[in-house]
């Protein structure tokens, strides 16, 4: 398999860094504010429905999530939400963006090691200022051959992706946590995978793990192992 391969791109939140936990915080400290209105359970379903029903209008990342936490509030309060909760909710999205970057453990060992014999990219999604942002911060750009940040993950972005890189699927391995935006999408055209779980995931990105089978990807307990591989 690594004699074809000419790229290596890695998906950025939760592969390279951490990032689900932080939204998973940030929703109890808003099932705490929005209490009295709802109880947690019920809060939370109504705020996925809301982020759901927001992609289109916003896409990922900190800011779409804080625009539905802002608009999930005001339905359950009925519009009777105080301007004091209202502040409280953005003040949680600015701790998001200001959270320090806490890489995944043997991150920087991968990338050295694979940056010497490979061509390295980052093909995530969400929201470009923020992802650069990140990125930045990680200290991990130097790796880097070329930075993507798609709009969603799906058969057709990678597509694009790979046409830019003027490369062939089979030339092409993506290592990603995400079943559903890393994996499936890659192995649909062509390409071959590398799958990272991480220990918490976005019920959006779940699939049914019967759909892991294929002989063009491989399942690593931890971002280490792919050295065993290319």
């Amino acid at each position: 398999m690594q004699s074809q391969i000419k790229y290596i791109a890695f998906d950025a939140d939760d592969t390279l860094w951490v990032n689900e936990t932080y939204f998973r915080q940030t929703e109890q400290k808003f099932f705490s504010l929005l209490k009295d209105f709802m109880p947690a359970e019920e809060l939370n379903n109504q705020l996925y429905k809301t982020e759901i029903k927001n992609l289109t209008h916003y896409g990922y990342g900190i800011k779409a999530f804080v625009l539905s936490l802002i608009e999930t509030a005001l339905f359950v309060s009925k519009n009777k939400l105080s301007n004091s909760v209202i502040s409280n909710i953005l003040e949680l999205g600015k701790e998001m963006i200001n959270m320090p970057i806490e890489l995944i453990d043997g991150v920087v060992e991968v990338l050295e090691n694979l940056s010497k014999k490979y061509k390295l990219i980052v093909a995530t999604k969400g929201d470009l200022l923020d992802q650069e942002r990140k990125l930045q911060k990680s200290g991990l750009e130097k790796y880097f051959h070329h930075i993507e940040v798609m709009t969603d993950k799906q058969d057709v972005h990678y597509q694009k992706l790979l046409k830019h890189l003027d490369i062939t699927p089979n030339e092409f391995l993506m290592i990603g946590n995400s079943m559903k935006s890393d994996i499936l999408p890659v192995l649909a055209i062509g390409g071959k995978a590398a799958y990272v779980p991480f220990h918490t995931t976005w019920i959006h990105e779940q699939v049914e793990n019967k759909q892991f089978n294929h002989n063009c990807c491989f399942r690593l307990n931890s971002i280490k192992e792919i050295l065993n591989f290319v």
